[in-house]
Order: structure tokens, then sequence, then C-alpha cells
């Protein structure tokens, strides 16, 4: 994919940085605690109950979600990093570097912990309805409106072959729509996501079969926490 190889690992440092931030839920809001792990690598708790999502996403596809696909990864990872230079990395550093040595068994395991541990922060209840500030204008200079962001989404989920995911990304002051495929995300190649849409089909099979831009369209309408992606983009 151009638009992605065109994302270097040398912003992967930086991004790093704020891993913390973007990796993991806020833990005043947390409502649930993942079981106890085998190894370093630790699955965030749960930033709010399972059936706060409803009705866009139910409480039996996120505790399937969360608690079985999610801790898998995980459990996995602790698993395959057990004795090698990975077990005393961060979760970000384990992405970049699986990434850049194309370790795919390793790589598979820690994108898809780290692509999670952002997709449930973003979710976090209590945010504006609509982007503000900065990341308004970004969305308006790139997509029209919010409006026209969901739409652009929902297209872009379609346009994804198979599993994956699609991003807003923030690339050098611009916004755009990146769709990858399995564990792969822009932040693996030193990019920016701003939010990640779970195109997989255990994120949405229970509550919409096959109808994959509804669901994106209904989480893009009315899940997405906007503080929470414009503190990813700085705003």
């Amino acid at each position: 994919m151009n638009r992605r190889e065109a994302l270097t690992l040398g912003g992967a440092a930086a991004l790093a940085a704020t891993a913390v931030r973007i990796g993991g839920p806020r833990p005043a809001m947390a409502q649930a605690t993942a079981a106890a792990p085998s190894g370093p690598f630790k699955q965030p708790p749960l930033p709010f109950k399972e059936d706060a999502l409803a009705p866009a996403i139910s409480a039996e596809t996120v505790g399937l979600h969360y608690g079985k696909h999610h801790k898998a990864y995980f459990d996995a990872l602790n698993k395959l990093a057990a004795g090698t230079p990975y077990e005393s990395m961060t979760l970000a550093e384990v992405v970049a570097k699986s990434a850049a040595a194309k370790d795919v068994p390793v790589f598979n395991q820690a994108g898809q912990a780290w692509n999670h541990n952002l997709y449930w922060e973003q979710f976090t209840p209590g945010g504006p309805k609509a982007p503000q500030g900065r990341l308004a204008d970004a969305i308006g200079e790139a997509f029209g409106d919010q409006a026209g962001l969901v739409k652009a989404t929902t297209e872009a989920a379609g346009k994804v072959f198979g599993s994956g995911w699609v991003w807003l990304v923030a690339d050098a002051g611009r916004l755009t729509l990146v769709g990858t495929s399995n564990a792969d995300s822009p932040f693996a190649h030193g990019g920016q996501p701003l939010f990640g849409i779970d195109v997989w089909e255990h994120a949405y099979y229970l509550d919409y079969q096959n109808r994959r831009a509804d669901h994106v369209q209904a989480v893009m309408e009315s899940l997405v926490n906007w503080s929470v992606v414009s503190d990813r983009l700085g705003a």
C-alpha cells in the first residue's frame, strides 16, 4: 500500500513516547480487570462496563471481543516473547521492532494487542459528540465536515478485503484514512493514528452479521470520544 509504505519507521520512537496515553485506558474510568497475565505484557482494563457501548456494540460483543480475542493476543505475545529481547521492551517497541524485522508471529500478536488498546480507549464515555478545535478544523479541511468523515470512513472500511482496520492518520498536519490488513497499522511503520475502526468480523458479526458498513457508521456516529482523538492529535 503506497500510503503505508510512505510512513517511515523513524517516527516510531517518537510515537512510543505517547504510547502510555494512547495505548491504554484512563485508570479513573476502568470498570473491568483483565485476568492476571503470564508474562510482562498486561492487557489494560476495559475503560467502561461491557454494556456501555450498546446498542451500537452489544455487551455480548464487547465481552467476546475484549475478554476472548484481545486477551488472546496478550497471552500469545507473552509466550512468544519469553526468553527473547522482546520480553524487556514496551508493547510499542515490540510492535515497531517486530515490524521492522518482519517477525510475523510476534508482530501479529503485538500489533493486535496494541491496536485494541487504542480501540477501546477511543470509546471511553463522556467526550463531546463532535470534534472541536484543531481537530474539527483538520477534519473540515480533509473531509468537509464530521458527516463527510463518517461517510469516508465507512467507504474505506468496505475496501478492506477480509480482516483488518481503518485508521484516521495525521501526516504532516493533514488527516487521511488508511486501510490495513490483519494486525498491521500505520503506527507500526512510524505513522500517527488518531482512531482505528476494527473491521475483523469478531468486532461486529454478532450484532450486524455481514453488514460491516452499518457497524462502522454506527460506531462513528455514536461511540467515538472526540476528546481522546483530539488528545492523540495534540489539539
